[in-house]
């Protein structure tokens, strides 16, 4: 067996494991990528969920997501405004090609090895010593400092024997309000039927620009109720990406797959028929709506395949959940949930009761799962004419192993509650969760310590400065990442939080010129309350207004019944809304 040797290993698949390869690398360690497929970057384009869910407020767009946020703005030709279920969509083969870029550019520390197949893990006490994998019968040993697992499943954890999470817990274990009590558990088969959240296989359909999009027949079981309450049209644009693309990824009666989820982490032969099955059941959604549309939507030309043309099946499932390392720290809803005077999430604290806050999140919970909603503790506000998720703030723990010194997870592998995972499972909060392992690999490597002994002020401090894409560790929606004095009121913050007081207040700016998007417009018109937000009035027609900027959101409550307004921004008639970036006058 060829013995390969490096500073950081990343098993990967998912989307964190690229971005931690990608920063480990970018943070001066060398780096191995072992992808099981031919495409690096998971969700966002493997996967085929091209549509962020999460962080899609100004003040959230940091680190390697804010990144590839500005990175597809100038990749998209028609911008990312089409679809309803996200501010933000694009091609998933435009977001591949983005992070094959970006892998590519740190090719003298970097090595991407593709169609990998992991077969056993080495350990010595407390330690992995070396991944075995083969590659097209080629048998490889790759050793690694540090390991990453950025895996969607938490593929390294059984083979490497380190305990893990999988499946609901009672109530009673963390005082969760939205778990089960263990009596239910106990009793009530659908839980060991439901184990974990439904995952999806996406399939891409291209609508006919041409065609007027009508139901001319009803839809077949089991997808007869996927058009309640939002008809077919509305079912079409939730995924609507550029070039008249439509990913479906649809909750209700749609492909969400709910048969024999164990097999997700069973023998290869197991996970194959399952793979099989959800593709069918993909396959068979895609073609009852081309029959409803009368062929106005077709299977799409989009993703490879074995026989070498393209095909409108993703590459990967979406897995919504799977392993859960038992880490050094677990987030639970607990630590999700906003405080009524603050607004956000409780901060995490080290011992001492500095602020040990790496990542910040912001998706409301969401579960997926057979049959009506599971009820959740509320976790959302109106803001800026929508609801958006409340932020909340994850400590360095739960990217560590509490059995394995020299590993950390990445993508859905950290250590969370069954509860916490349906926050922090999206794509924007995968990136970034992958920039913090991959950078507290290199860190480690230069301190020639373990992970867990990294000083996390260090850790923090390279987030804030990186030169890249520095990442916020403050749950302010009103510090916009373009803010002139973003890393100095990141200090600050942190700063008042280390010593247990609240963040200063921060003056919401507008965006300079140069953060505007390209694809915006003028819109000049005048606006009426609606609900809890405002609706825009111009020769265009009625238009809900919306905004991800804090310096607009402050306009919005200072507006009245009436007024004339002058606005820029861009117009989603997938939404439909306005999303407004700047208020150019009143």
């Amino acid at each position: 067996m060829e013995q390969w040797g490096s500073d950081v290993v990343v098993w990967g698949g998912g989307l964190g494991g690229t971005c931690a390869a990608l920063q480990a690398a970018r943070s001066g360690a060398h780096t191995i990528l072992l992808l099981p497929g031919p495409w690096c970057g998971g969700m966002v384009s493997a996967a085929g969920v091209s549509a962020g869910d999460g962080h899609e407020l100004s003040a959230w767009q940091t680190g390697l997501w804010g990144a590839f946020l500005r990175g597809m703005a100038a990749m998209e030709p028609n911008g990312m405004d089409h679809g309803w279920v996200s501010c933000f969509t694009w091609r998933p083969d435009r977001a591949e090609a983005l992070l094959q870029g970006w892998l590519a550019a740190e090719h003298a520390r970097l090595r991407v090895l593709r169609e990998v197949q992991l077969e056993a893990v080495q350990c010595c006490g407390d330690r992995i010593q070396a991944l075995e994998v083969s590659r097209g019968g080629e048998a490889l040993g790759i050793r690694g400092a540090i390991v990453v697992d950025g895996s969607d499943l938490g593929d390294l954890l059984p083979v490497a024997g380190i305990p893990f999470r999988w499946g609901w817990e009672a109530q009673e274990c963390w005082q969760e309000p939205s778990a089960p009590p263990a009596s239910r558990l106990a009793e009530e088969p659908w839980f060991r039927q439901q184990p974990v959240q439904s995952p999806t296989w996406v399939v891409l359909g291209q609508l006919d620009g041409q065609a007027v999009v009508q139901q001319r027949q009803p839809l077949p079981q089991p997808f007869t109720g996927a058009l309640d309450g939002h008809g077919l049209e509305r079912l079409l644009r939730y995924g609507q990406l550029p070039d008249q693309l439509v990913m479906l990824n649809w909750p209700q009666q749609g492909n969400d797959f709910h048969c024999n989820l164990e097999r997700a982490i069973a023998d290869k032969e197991q996970q194959q028929a399952m793979a099989m099955e959800m593709q069918a059941h993909s396959r068979a959604f895609l073609q009852a709506l081309q029959m409803a549309t009368g062929n106005a939507l077709t299977p799409a030309a989009h993703f490879p395949t074995v026989a070498g043309g393209p095909g409108s099946m993703a590459l990967m499932p979406y897995w919504r959940e799977g392993r859960r390392m038992k880490g050094i720290a677990v987030a639970t809803e607990g630590d999700l949930l906003p405080d009524k005077v603050t607004g956000h999430g409780p901060i995490p604290r080290q011992p001492q009761g500095s602020c040990a806050t790496v990542i910040i999140g912001n998706y409301p919970n969401d579960h997926h799962y057979p049959g009506p909603p599971w009820p959740l503790a509320p976790k959302q506000m109106i803001w800026g004419g929508r609801h958006s998720g409340t932020p909340f703030a994850l400590p360095y723990g739960v990217l560590l192993s509490s059995h394995c010194s020299n590993l950390l997870a990445a993508d859905k592998a950290i250590s969370t509650s069954h509860m916490a995972n349906g926050a922090t499972r999206l794509q924007p909060m995968a990136m970034n969760l992958g920039q913090v392992a991959g950078l507290a690999a290199a860190l480690s490597v230069e301190a020639r310590c373990p992970p867990h002994a990294l000083h996390l002020a260090t850790l923090q401090q390279a987030l804030l400065n990186d030169p890249l894409a520095p990442a916020g560790l403050l749950p302010n929606p009103n510090l916009a990442w373009h803010h002139p004095h973003w890393r100095q009121q990141q200090q600050q913050g942190l700063k008042a939080l280390n010593r247990g007081e609240p963040m200063p207040a921060v003056k919401p700016l507008p965006p300079p010129e140069g953060c505007l998007s390209a694809h915006g417009r003028y819109w000049r018109g005048r606006v009426t309350r609606q609900g809890q937000g405002w609706r825009g009035d111009s020769d265009d027609g009625p238009m809900p207004l919306i905004t991800l900027e804090p310096q607009v959101q402050a306009e919005f409550q200072r507006w009245v019944d009436g007024q004339q307004v002058e606005l820029w921004g861009c117009r989603n008639d997938g939404g439909p809304w306005f999303r407004v970036e700047q208020v150019l006058g009143t």
